[in-house]
Parts: structure tokens; C-alpha cells; sequence
């Protein structure tokens, strides 16, 4: 059983990756001007994976030079395993997301990426990560919160739509991935294999199809850097290291956030006027988060005499 502090310590690191995904999203949306997805994903976690190995280098030189061990009897091979399916996931689900965006509206794109809330906690019944009544109740109010902030026209199913609930489903995955490997792992390292892994799988479509060339690249300057190192080499480490103490469906309903943050930074930043019906969808979101932290009511068995 985990302690409070430790369940808020973890909750506290999803919620700052949120926080950075929610402003990436005007990064991801500016970066497609310049480049295409392939490319841009490609480089985005192959800048990510750069960015981590004087990192782990410099953990390794405090902790003076010792890896850490696996716990509970998992094999020294398991970062590089975790690290591997994570990239798989990663590469699939960002290029998909990346497609899909540029062939629906933001409002539809949010929404339905948002949906690994949902899907996270289906997909856990088949690997046997049941939620109680509290958390399916967090879970309905999320989706109706984000339904609230995101669909603001008629739902219609496009193709564009269909690649972003893929999408939704890759990252769901993803979650799932990382919850079955990240604990008693190095997370860094794992976080570390997983964008090299990414960023490989990414480049060879990257070469094949869209043959990038380096006026692109340097003109996609801006958001690549900030999705490389803040949205990959950062927001990505501190999901593995925070779903270590957090329940896959806890960890999809915090993450989802980053749909509240991205809607709120444009309305603080950039000017963006939100409505009473978004700005309830924000608040029901929120209240969802509030609702899974609050502490299951236990049970007491009878005294026998």
C-alpha cells in the first residue's frame, strides 16, 4: 500500500506533464507548417533520447556509478525491453495523432485523444486492473467534461477522426506498457530507449517519404526543440516515473489535463475567449481528478469475540 505523500508525490509529476502537453499542442500545430509527421516525430524523440544520455551519465555519477537494480526479482534486461514496447507505442500513436490532426478540428482531436481516459481502464479488465465505482464515475465525468471543452460542431466520423481514436488507443497502450515495466526500473533509461527507439521507427518513413530537407528542419526550429525537450526528454520521463506509484487509470485521468491546459494557455496567453460551456467542461474535468484522489473508504471486518 502506498502512502499519501508518495500518491501525491506521483500525481504531482503527472500533472506537470500535462501542464508541458497541454503548450505542446501549439508546437505540434506549428511544427506541421514546416514539416510532416513522420519528420517531425522522428526528430522530436531522437532529440529526446540526445537530451537524456548526459542525464543519466550525471545520475550515474551520483549515485556513484551504480545502476539501479530491478525489485521484485525483474530481470536487469527489463528497462531495455520496457524501453522498446514503450518506443513501438510512441512512434505509432504520435504519427497517428499527427495525421489525424491535420485532417479534423482541433475541437474533435482533443476530445477523441482525450479518450484513452475511457479506454485505459477497458483495455486494464483484460490484463485484470479492475477500478472501483469512484474511479468509473471519474472516468464518465471526465469524458463529459471534455466533451464540454472540445466539441463545439456536429459529430460527424471522419477518417481524420478515426486516426486520432487510434491514436488514442496507441496511448492507451502506452500507459498500460509503462505501468507493466516502470516499476523497480531506471526510468530514465527506459524513457531514454524508448524515444531512440521511437525516433528510429519514424525515420525510415521519414527518408522513404517525406525527404525533409534542412531549410524545413531549421524553419520548424522552434516547436521541434520544444517538443524534443520538453514534451519528449522531460514530460515523457516524468510519465514513467510518476505512473510508478499511480494507479494506468489514475495516471489517464491526470493526464488528460493537458486538453484543460492547452484550452486554458490559449485563453491566458494567446487571447483565445473560452464559453460558460467550455469553461464548465474544465471545472467537470478537474472535479474528476479531485474525485480519484480521494481516498477509498475502507471496509472494517467484524470484531470475533
Amino acid at each position: 500500500m502506498k502512502s499519501t505523500a508518495t500518491r501525491l508525490r506521483a500525481s504531482a509529476l503527472l500533472l506537470l506533464t500535462a501542464v508541458i502537453w497541454g503548450v505542446a499542442f501549439v508546437a505540434q500545430s506549428v511544427g506541421m507548417d514546416y514539416v510532416g509527421p513522420f519528420t517531425f516525430s522522428s526528430v522530436r524523440n531522437l532529440i529526446g533520447g540526445v537530451v537524456l544520455l548526459p542525464c543519466i551519465a550525471l545520475l550515474d555519477r551520483l549515485n556513484g556509478g551504480a545502476q539501479r537494480v530491478p525489485s521484485s526479482g525483474k530481470r536487469t534486461m527489463w528497462p531495455v525491453l520496457g524501453g522498446v514496447c514503450c518506443g513501438a507505442a510512441l512512434a505509432v500513436s504520435e504519427v497517428l495523432q499527427q495525421f489525424g490532426i491535420a485532417r479534423t478540428s482541433v475541437g474533435k482531436a482533443g476530445f477523441l485523444t482525450a479518450m484513452y481516459i475511457l479506454i485505459v481502464p477497458l483495455l486494464g479488465l483484460f490484463v485484470g486492473k479492475r477500478v472501483g465505482v469512484k474511479i468509473w464515475a471519474a472516468v464518465a465525468l471526465a469524458v463529459f467534461g471534455m466533451y464540454l471543452l472540445c466539441m463545439t460542431e456536429s459529430f460527424q466520423i471522419a477518417l481524420g477522426d478515426w486516426l486520432v481514436l487510434l491514436a488514442a488507443v496507441g496511448f492507451s497502450l502506452h500507459i498500460l506498457i509503462i505501468d507493466h515495466f516502470s516499476p523497480g526500473v531506471d526510468g530514465v533509461r527506459m524513457s531514454c530507449i524508448q524515444f531512440f527507439t521511437a525516433g528510429l521507427l519514424c525515420l525510415v518513413p521519414t527518408l522513404i517519404w517525406e525527404q525533409p530537407t534542412w531549410g524545413a528542419l531549421l524553419s520548424a526550429w522552434a516547436p521541434i526543440l520544444y517538443a524534443g525537450v520538453l514534451s519528449s526528454a522531460v514530460a515523457y520521463t516524468l510519465q514513467v516515473i510518476g505512473q510508478r506509484d499511480t494507479e494506468p487509470t489514475v495516471a489517464s485521468l491526470i493526464l488528460s489535463l493537458e486538453s484543460v491546459v492547452a484550452a486554458l494557455a490559449g485563453w491566458v496567453i494567446l487571447g483565445e475567449r473560452l464559453s460558460t460551456r467550455e469553461l464548465l467542461g474544465c471545472v467537470l474535468a478537474f472535479a474528476a481528478i479531485v474525485l480519484a484522489q480521494l481516498p477509498e473508504k475502507r471496509v472494517c471486518a467484524p470484531n470475533r469475540q
